[in-house]
């Protein structure tokens, strides 16, 4: 029987779980394909931000969410590598209750000088992330707009605005949207951490209707205007019309761009 390796990521949200995930699976050496890769994230619902992200960077990489538990489990034997995130609204034993008995190694992504935090007291294992701010999440608003084109101009400014105050006190925020011009899109914010630009996802642009693949937004924080929120983001989605007349433009440059 197959005895994968299963490690266990736990830290504050912003500290840098995924990426240090990321970082580990591009490491494994080439001739163990990421068909034998399992990442599993509970607690995000429909939501599937990181389960997304990662899944366009190493192609074959089975991802498992919510209401999947039975499917990953069954799964584990027949991995090499299994990478389970907690998310830090979760509380640390839940890990306990998803692997029963099985073993598995506990790290901890945590900002530099956080000390004699429950973190310290699961693992002997700690790596140091990005120096997040400590303050209490109280509000997380998650959101899916799988199907929706978001008008790229207004995403810059909806994005400026969650930063910076407009619709509460945010800790972090992440999303996935696809654009006007077909591409996939990953923003990402940290407060104390400076930001950086729209991240471009290793799809293929969409170009025929609305868009069959996920996207959605995560907000987390202190007196969240989730009402307000909600409809600033609609008023950025684009109508059936428009999204025919820019995919017809796109296809359009392309075409010329291929002739030349």
């Amino acid at each position: 029987m197959n005895i994968p390796s299963i490690t266990v990521v736990a830290g504050l949200s912003g500290t840098g779980k995924t990426t240090w995930i990321r970082q580990q699976i591009r490491e494994i050496q080439p001739s163990e394909k990421f068909e034998k890769l399992i990442y599993f994230s509970p607690g995000t619902g429909n939501v599937l931000i990181d389960h997304s992200c990662i899944a366009a960077e190493f192609p074959g990489i089975k991802v498992f969410g919510d209401n999947q538990e039975i499917e990953f489990i069954h799964q584990i034997p027949e991995a090499n590598h299994v990478y389970i995130e907690l998310g830090s609204y979760l509380e640390l034993s839940t890990i306990s209750q998803i692997l029963d008995n099985l073993n598995y190694r506990a790290v901890a992504i945590l900002p530099p000088n956080y000390q004699n935090s429950e973190y310290h007291t699961w693992t002997e294992e700690i790596f140091y992330g990005a120096p997040v701010e400590t303050i209490k999440i109280e509000n997380i608003w998650r959101v899916c707009t799988t199907g929706q084109v978001i008008d790229e101009n207004s995403l810059e400014d909806f994005w400026y605005e969650i930063t910076h105050g407009a619709y509460g006190e945010v800790i972090r925020a992440k999303g996935i949207f696809d654009v006007n011009d077909g591409r996939s899109i990953y923003c990402d914010f940290v407060a104390g951490v400076p930001q950086i630009g729209f991240l471009e996802l290793d799809l293929p642009r969409y170009l025929e209707g609305r868009p069959q693949r996920f996207s959605g937004l995560e907000i987390s924080g202190k007196n969240l205007d989730e009402p307000a929120l909600k409809a600033t983001l609609s008023d950025c989605c684009l109508s059936d019309y428009l999204i025919s007349q820019y995919q017809q433009q796109v296809r359009q440059i392309l075409l010329e761009g291929q002739a030349v």
